[in-house]
């Protein structure tokens, strides 16, 4: 399965990596229904896996540019 990614509500300085704690800028909707949000670290770290599972992946890694 490719993940797609969307365009979902935007993530805010409350939505904290599930991971680590850190503000989170990335959210994964697994086929599921369940979501992850990730840091920009642990986005990328798991990016290959994320992507294999995802249904959708809104990514905000932009903003940090």
């Amino acid at each position: 399965m490719n993940a797609t990614v969307m365009s979902d509500q935007q993530l805010t300085a409350a939505d904290r990596c599930d991971r680590c704690g850190a503000q989170a800028y990335l959210r994964v909707t697994l086929a599921s229904g369940g979501e992850l949000l990730f840091c920009a670290h642990h986005a990328r770290k798991h990016s290959d896996k994320l992507k294999q599972v995802a249904l959708r992946i809104h990514d905000e890694t932009d903003k940090l540019s």
